[in-house]
């Protein structure tokens, strides 16, 4: 049995990212085995689904998703969380 790759990086607010969307680098999601969603689990705990976009201005090690969204989720900015490809 394989293991999902998954690496914990930085959720980031932003303004100009839609509800329910996340940007990532491609290398990153290259690398994760993403394609069109990303799983974001924090503490363990908290699971949420992003369908995601590829844009080469976010860093690699960062994730950004909708400012209101993250606050009613109750995450905060700079957040670090696991993220992965998730189980179809």
């Amino acid at each position: 049995m394989s293991k999902r790759v998954e690496r914990r990086l930085r959720l980031r607010r932003r303004n100009d990212v839609g509800r329910g969307l996340a940007k990532m680098n491609p290398k990153m999601m290259q690398e994760l085995g993403i394609t069109d969603t990303l799983e974001v689990v924090i503490a363990g705990k908290k699971r949420y689904r992003f369908r995601v976009l590829s844009d080469e201005n976010v860093p690699e090690r960062e994730v950004w998703c909708n400012d209101e969204e993250l606050r009613e989720y109750g995450i905060a900015d700079n957040t670090i969380a696991t993220c992965r490809a998730p189980l179809k």
